[in-house]
């Protein structure tokens, strides 16, 4: 053989070669190596979504436990104030209650003093009216022991 017509045929196969590889090899991993960069660079920009995506979330968590602690500082001095004008309201019932209570006790306490006057003036009367019958040595008729009371009675006061 010669090594001329050796070298054409095998220059032929291989531009056969390269032809098949070109026109039905190459497309199918051209386009896997494509559909491989597609996915890698939707993969990166998810990437990069997600990130930004976590940012905000972050920032919107920061916020959130913020106007959480606001909300909370409001509650609580709300609640203090309702609770001191509780304390308030019960500290002036109290005393309403105690004045009530002093008030009743000087009224009662007036009435007993009152009723204690009334059964000393009664007692001094009949101790009076047995005095004087020891001394006169009689018995005073009803009306006139009557009219004898009412008499020390209206002097007494």
């Amino acid at each position: 053989m010669n090594l001329n017509a050796t070298l054409v045929a095998q220059l032929v196969v291989f531009f056969i070669l390269a032809w098949v590889t070109m026109k039905f090899v190459w497309p199918p991993i051209v386009k896997a190596l494509d559909e491989r960069a597609k996915k890698i660079a939707d993969g990166l920009a998810a990437a990069d979504k997600a990130k930004s995506d976590l940012a905000h979330a972050e920032k919107k968590v920061v916020e959130e436990l913020r106007k959480a602690r606001e909300s909370a500082t409001d509650v609580r001095a709300s609640a203090e104030k309702q609770a001191a004008t509780f304390i308030d309201e019960a500290r002036a019932e109290a005393a309403r209650i105690i004045a009530q209570a002093r008030e009743a006790a000087e009224a009662e306490a007036g009435v007993a003093a009152q009723r204690a006057k009334e059964a000393l003036r009664d007692q001094v009367a009949q101790l009076a009216v047995a005095g004087a019958e020891k001394i006169l040595r009689k018995e005073i008729n009803a009306q006139a022991h009557a009219d004898l009371l009412a008499n020390l009675k209206q002097e007494l006061q």
